[in-house]
């Protein structure tokens, strides 16, 4: 039986330790909505803060613009 893995961000490249995809990858924000689906709001304020640190990391690397597209696009509400 394969052993579940999280599926994390590795800095200061902000790719999954598991997949290799941008992080937050898809089984990412699947984990993250299900661990927050009580409390949307505090799922914003990590994604905020993780991307705040990102765009840090990433300075000159990647627009800002699609960045945060990328962090906070999958928590809005529907």
């Amino acid at each position: 039986m394969p052993r579940y893995r999280p599926h994390v961000a590795a800095r200061p490249s902000w790719r999954c330790r598991v997949c290799g995809a941008a992080w937050p990858c898809s089984p990412a924000r699947l984990a993250l909505l299900g661990e927050y689906r009580e409390d949307r709001i505090s799922l914003l304020v990590y994604l905020a803060t993780v991307h705040h640190e990102a765009a840090g990391d990433l300075a000159g690397q990647v627009d800002n613009d699609r960045l945060c597209d990328r962090f906070l696009t999958g928590a809005r509400a529907r």
